[in-house]
């Protein structure tokens, strides 16, 4: 494609992400710069809907991006730096916050760019098994109950208690937390297995009764379902798309249905931004969407992903540009 046309196409994209209205030559004329006639614009436009860049729709003459012309703006054509001074200030000022847990950043950056760019906006931890224990520690809560905490590398704490039909004393619970720090620490978290427990009964004389109950509680713990946060989910009724039923319904169903959002998010590179449009995904749910993720990192610890879901006419300028900048800051560069 020569560079007339691709600016044309970014002149069409742009003009229908801020109108919300399909696209006509004449509206092109004067107000991108373009230095073209307008039969010029309708003849290239023609073109590109031949290539399938562009489409018609059943209710206008104007035309209308197509996922692969999103598709070519988003890799080649957008600006990516299209984010303002005061954003970058109240940025700044969100992320600045004391937080008392990793899971407290995780809420401020998901809600700060639902925010900054009016959209619905997703997080999901780091895969469980992924990380490495950093300490267990157990606390006894009665003589027949203890809490676990299991704290990981990338600071996420899991909490679990763990009931006994049999007293356990202080000099026991000692011993099994020297037992468990002493083989886990700096371990994944799938160690915690079955040769654990045969180790601890062979080793240690614990009766069966004591560690079943402790390993099926850690086990449970470990494979939780990954905890997904959402914010400004109200914030899609505002577009006019969601005026239709189908998209609405389809919408609500996605952020309902977290085994989806979880593959969502968890799908692309570690520290790229990965932008997924309507029908490039296999999904017929998302054909009326795009969505767009980048790996949640603080300090080079992976903390998961958060996202984006929104239409396709989405500003995905602003959202990358967004995105970008917060990933840098929460990763101290």
């Amino acid at each position: 494609m020569d560079n007339r046309k691709k600016k044309i196409l970014q002149a069409i994209v742009e003009e229908y992400i801020n109108t919300a209205e399909p696209v006509s030559s004449g509206s092109l004329v004067n107000k991108y710069g373009l230095d073209l006639s307008s039969a010029t614009i309708r003849n290239e436009m023609s073109d590109l809907e031949k290539v399938g860049y562009i489409e018609k729709t059943h209710t206008s003459s104007g035309r209308v991006p197509s996922t692969r012309g999103y598709r070519l703006y988003v890799d080649e054509l957008l600006n990516d730096k299209n984010i303002s001074l005061a954003e970058i200030k109240y940025i700044q000022s969100k992320l600045n916050a004391k937080v008392n847990e990793i899971e407290d950043l995780t809420k401020v950056a998901t809600s700060t760019i639902s925010e900054v760019t009016h959209y619905t906006t997703l997080a999901v931890g780091p895969k469980t098994k992924k990380q490495n224990i950093e300490e267990i520690k157990f606390v006894l809560l009665g003589s027949r109950m203890l809490m676990a905490v299991i704290l990981t590398d990338t600071g996420i704490i899991k909490e679990t208690i763990i009931k006994f039909n049999q007293d356990i004393t202080n000099k026991q619970v000692d011993t099994l937390n020297f037992i468990f720090n002493n083989k886990l620490k700096g371990q994944p978290l799938d160690s915690i297995d079955k040769p654990l427990e045969q180790y601890i009964f062979s080793h240690m004389n614990y009766s069966l009764e004591v560690l079943k109950p402790i390993m099926d509680q850690l086990n449970k713990a470990i494979n939780e379902e990954e905890k997904i946060y959402l914010e400004g989910a109200n914030k899609a009724f505002d577009l006019p798309e969601f005026k239709s039923l189908e998209v609405a319904r389809n919408f609500i169903n996605l952020i309902d249905k977290k085994e989806i959002v979880a593959d969502l998010l968890n799908t692309g590179f570690a520290n790229d931004i990965n932008v997924y449009i309507g029908s490039e995904s296999d999904n017929a749910e998302l054909k009326d969407f795009s969505i767009v993720t980048f790996k949640h990192r603080y300090k080079n610890k992976d903390l998961g992903t958060i996202g984006i879901i929104g239409p396709k006419r989405m500003d995905y300028s602003k959202v990358i540009s967004v995105m970008k900048y917060i990933s840098k800051k929460l990763n101290g560069e």
